[in-house]
């Protein structure tokens, strides 16, 4: 089992002895992972782009609590909608890298359609 497998296990537990399963349909998961998101993008909120590269201890503490709180309702999501989460990223790589050749789209952030 990797890490993830074992997260994974310990959120279903967690969830489960609480009754939560009831209220985690896919809706209110998407909806509470884009929140748990938008909860991140405040973290970096009117920062400068060299500020944002270097958060202070304080501010990364609390980037990493919703970075958490993403990769929970992301696990808890893909779980009830039956998708292995690496198993799509790595399809989703595979697809981004017949977009995105390195030879067209090195150095640029052009959008695959724009290459």
């Amino acid at each position: 089992m990797t890490r993830l497998d074992d997260l994974r296990a310990a959120l279903r537990a967690f969830t489960a002895a609480r009754d939560w399963d009831r209220f985690h349909s896919p809706k209110n998961l998407a909806m509470a992972l884009a929140v748990e998101a938008s909860e991140l993008l405040e973290v970096f909120q009117w920062l400068s782009e060299e500020d944002s590269r270097n958060l202070d201890p304080a501010a990364k503490a609390r980037a990493g609590e919703e970075i958490a709180d993403v990769l929970l309702y992301l696990l808890l999501l893909s779980d009830g909608l039956g998708v292995d989460p690496v198993d799509a990223a790595e399809r989703k790589m595979a697809a981004n890298a017949q977009k995105y050749p390195v030879e067209k789209a090195r150095g640029n952030s052009r959008k695959y359609t724009e290459l």
